[in-house]
């Protein structure tokens, strides 16, 4: 059978050679794809998880916890129950997510004066986080004693917030409790 020229391609070794590693340069490049896009999801699972169960990501609405955070700010939550006065935390009330300033744990009594002094066994709190002290939406008889395996908690911004000094949220029962506020990991800048 005679060779036509014009449809027969000789291949020199050197053009051989390099078509065998464009193909293995292609397979090595599809490999590594297909690692980095598995290493993402896998990444991705576990910041889910950890958001979810170890340290939730929440975002603050409203001005309750002025000055300290703003409207719109994102906090960084460790989920742990327990708290002590001074901590701030997060909890759940009626299928929202509310933050406020620990004041007192079980057994504490507290006091409210109508300035807006509060004081916790008969001692004067310090809080230099409040820009101003207020009496706010208050409803409840001072002194009062916090009950068993509950939390007196009060936003910073008292002439606003609506917190344990109002029935309507009252103290906060363990099983409410998200847990500790860590840090603001966003802030909207406001002020």
């Amino acid at each position: 059978m005679p060779i036509n020229e014009e449809t027969c391609t000789a291949y020199t070794m050197q053009e051989l050679e390099e078509e065998l590693q464009r193909e293995q340069n292609k397979e090595k490049a599809f490999f590594s794809f297909r690692s980095t896009v598995s290493l993402l999801i896998v990444v991705a699972a576990v910041v889910s998880l950890l958001t979810l169960y170890v340290l939730p990501v929440l975002r603050i609405d409203g001005s309750s916890m002025e000055p300290t955070y703003n409207e719109n700010d994102v906090l960084l939550v460790f989920k742990k129950k327990d708290l002590k006065p001074g901590d701030i935390c997060a909890f759940y009330y009626n299928n929202t997510v509310l933050v406020k300033r620990v004041i007192a744990v079980s057994g504490d009594t507290v006091n409210l004066d109508l300035e807006g002094n509060v004081s916790v066994n008969g001692i004067l709190l310090d809080e230099p986080y409040l820009v101003e002290k207020a009496y706010g939406h208050t409803d409840i008889t001072f002194p009062y004693t916090v009950p068993e395996s509950r939390i007196f908690v009060m936003g910073d911004h008292r002439s606003v917030s609506i917190d344990s000094r109002n029935t309507v949220i009252g103290c906060v029962a363990q099983g409410q409790i998200i847990g500790k506020v860590l840090f603001r990991i966003w802030s909207n800048g406001n002020k």
